[in-house]
This record gives C-alpha cells, sequence and structure tokens, in this order.
C-alpha cells in the first residue's frame, strides 16, 4: 500500500490484501464478548410517536453514564490511531474523518460494551420560573437542562437492542468500525477515492467473514448492513448532548477530540 508524502496517492494501485483488510482480520485487541450473555432481542417498531420530537430526556445517571462513555471515546480513538491505513492519510483527511465518525463510533462502541443507559423525561420550567431564574442562572439552565429529543434517544437504543439481538462478534465489530471510519461522503477530503476503497474493503472484509462463520444465515449481512444504516443516521450533537454535556457543560467536540487523539 502507498504512503502519503505531500500529495494525495489516492489514484495508486492497491494490494488485493491491504494492510487494511489485514489488520481488521486480525484485529484482537478488543476485549472478547463471546461468552456474556446475549441480550434479548426486542420487537422495536421502527416508527416513532410524533410526540417524541418534542419531549426531552436526559440520562437519569450521567456521572456513570458519561464515565462509561468516555471510556469508550478513549478506546474507540486508540483504535482508530492504530490503523495503519488511517496513519498514512494527511492529518488534515485524519481530522475531518475522526470530526465525522467519533459519534457512530463511539455508539458502536458502547453496544460492543454493552453499555446500557436510562433516561427521564425533562420538564421545561413555567414562565414563572424562566422570570425568576433569568440572568444569573439563565446560562446554567441552557447548558445543562435542556435535553435531548426523545425520538433520538429511542434512536440509539433501538440500534443498541439491535446489535445485542445479533450478538455481534470481535472482529465484526472491527469490520463495521472501518465501514464507519473510512467514509468518502465527507466533505473536503484529498484523498476520497481512496478512502472510498478502504471502505469497501472494509464492506468486502465483512461480507467474507460472515459468509465463513455464518454459512447457515445468509441474511446475517444484511443485516448487519441494516444496522450500519441505523448507525449513519445518529446525530454526532444529540450524542454530545446526551453523554457529554450533562457533566462538561457546552464542550467543543472537535477540539476535545483533538486533544484526545494527540494525548494533549
Amino acid at each position: 500500500m502507498a504512503y502519503f508524502d505531500s500529495s494525495c496517492h489516492c489514484s495508486s494501485e492497491r494490494r488485493q490484501n491491504s494492510i487494511l483488510y489485514s489488520i481488521l482480520k486480525n484485529d484482537s485487541q478488543t476485549a472478547q464478548l463471546g461468552n456474556q450473555p446475549r441480550t434479548p432481542r426486542l420487537a422495536l417498531s421502527m416508527r416513532a410517536c410524533a410526540c417524541g420530537s418534542k419531549t426531552k430526556v436526559s440520562l437519569r445517571s450521567p456521572q456513570t453514564t458519561c464515565k462509561a462513555a468516555s471510556a469508550v471515546l478513549v478506546k474507540t480513538l486508540k483504535f482508530v490511531k492504530n490503523v495503519p491505513c488511517f496513519q498514512e492519510l494527511p492529518v488534515d483527511d485524519q481530522h475531518t474523518l475522526v470530526r465525522s465518525s467519533w459519534a457512530p463510533l463511539l455508539v458502536l462502541g458502547m453496544a460492543q460494551d454493552r453499555i446500557d443507559f436510562e433516561t427521564s423525561e425533562t420538564h421545561e420550567p413555567s414562565m414563572l420560573q424562566r422570570i425568576l431564574t433569568s440572568g444569573q442562572d439563565k446560562q446554567d439552565h441552557q447548558s445543562n437542562n435542556g435535553g435531548v429529543a426523545l425520538t433520538d434517544v429511542q434512536g440509539i437504543k433501538m440500534f443498541l437492542r439491535k446489535c445485542w439481538g445479533l450478538d455481534i462478534s470481535t472482529k465484526e465489530y472491527a469490520y463495521l468500525k472501518g465501514a464507519i471510519l473510512f467514509n468518502p461522503d465527507v466533505a473536503g477530503l484529498q484523498c476520497q477515492h481512496y478512502i472510498q476503497g478502504l471502505q469497501s474493503e472494509a464492506n468486502q472484509a465483512l461480507n467474507e467473514y460472515v459468509k465463513m462463520i455464518h454459512r447457515g444465515d445468509s441474511a446475517r449481512f444484511a443485516k448487519l448492513f441494516l444496522a450500519l444504516c441505523m448507525l449513519r443516521s445518529i446525530n454526532a450533537n444529540v450524542v454530545a448532548g446526551l453523554f457529554f454535556k450533562p457533566v462538561i457543560g457546552a464542550v467543543n467536540m472537535e477540539e476535545l477530540l483533538l486533544e484526545m487523539f494527540y494525548g494533549k
């Protein structure tokens, strides 16, 4: 595989068994989950209640859940840094891919670590409360008590249960991470065609692994692909607002990601 100097080598020809294919196929750094009990598959409807878009919810145990989510984020960024093909990309493309993929990768990591969470409805203050708490406490209310839309949280919960119902293996999770990370549709990429090839390799590796391990389940790859589509629909602002804002406030997630990524 070609290495990047000052220009993009996305048009260069890749070997059939690329570094991405090898690193994902032999990835074993993630904790093994095979012996953990399976979570029952839940029959969840894809159609959300219309009132859910107006209802706001927040974490019942923000400190515990935010700590768990932060640990998953650290593991996720470590995984990304250790993929050789990612290291070969121009720095600007690395930053762009991390900014665009951190949220779905985090939720995917939560599914792998089987991290669940509970929420409760956040009630809007009355007009009198707003008048009495205006001024000094107004900023605190906006940064800590806003909550996120119930329908968005239901989408995250639905994805988690989809993954647990499929009992996804460690290697399957690795392939899914590769497909999410190397997204050629992100605007501003210098090596878009090269990244598109890396995503195709991740999908191909997943398909071959599924055919080899799950020979009796011809629909498994389609199920995993559906889960991938659900994951891509999750909004990064919702993830930040749900798992990080209650504890660290209105922080700039991009700056936080770069600090964590480069260990500053």
